[in-house]
């Protein structure tokens, strides 16, 4: 089975200090065998972890995480930046670069609460949800987001949503054959465990500050 962490920022993210060249050197290190780099509203991490990364057996996918009014969604396989900001437009912004979209942690924001209602025509088009998300204060987040993508019968996903190095590799994605098949097939399988305590959160936090303020 392979083991991808399928949400991690760098440092192209304002809220992480994660150098591409760290990421795949720890993200090897920890038996993952492969990554998706989704930094805020760009593929620049990406881009760039992927051109540093030499190894043929060891897959760097190019994301990013798109901020909308109601959520935030997860774009996979980009080969340019997403400019769409509207949920349904954003998805088909990403199915139109031939890439995979998902909705990332969904019962943190009102994406899916509002979509369980009359908005899901929005993000009906979606490949899946993030259904296990590492950084989550509570666990029924993820419990909520798995039972949903049960009922809508579509694909399941987890990651780290590392914005630090000891993050990595927190949470997961398993599957057999390459990722866009697995997911074709409604075959992936989500693993991982909640930090006890909202640490990195409060340090994303205060690195956005110092960014901000240097930036002054």
């Amino acid at each position: 089975m392979n083991k991808y962490d399928l949400h991690i920022h760098t440092y192209h993210s304002s809220c992480s200090r994660i150098k591409p060249e760290k990421l795949l050197k720890i993200a090897k290190k920890k038996g993952l065998n492969g990554i998706a780099v989704t930094d805020h509203n760009t593929i620049k991490g990406g881009l760039e972890a992927k051109k540093l990364n030499k190894d043929k057996n060891f897959e760097v996918i190019v994301g990013a995480e798109i901020k909308t009014p109601k959520g935030e969604i997860l774009g996979y396989y980009l080969t340019k930046e997403i400019k769409s900001r509207t949920p349904a437009e954003v998805i088909d912004e990403i199915h139109s670069q031939g890439g995979l979209a998902f909705i990332a942690h969904p019962f943190t924001g009102g994406i899916i609460r509002k979509a369980m209602h009359a908005d899901w025509d929005e993000i009906k088009k979606v490949d899946g949800f993030e259904t296990f998300n590492a950084r989550m204060l509570f666990r029924w987040e993820n419990e909520l987001a798995q039972q949903f993508a049960q009922k809508q019968k579509i694909a399941q996903i987890g990651g780290s949503d590392a914005h630090f190095c000891y993050e990595i590799g927190r949470a997961f994605t398993s599957f057999e054959g390459s990722f866009r098949e697995a997911v074709k097939k409604k075959k992936t399988f989500v693993c991982g465990r909640i930090a006890p305590i909202p640490f990195g959160r409060t340090l994303s936090l205060f690195q956005k500050l110092v960014v901000k303020f240097i930036k002054q």
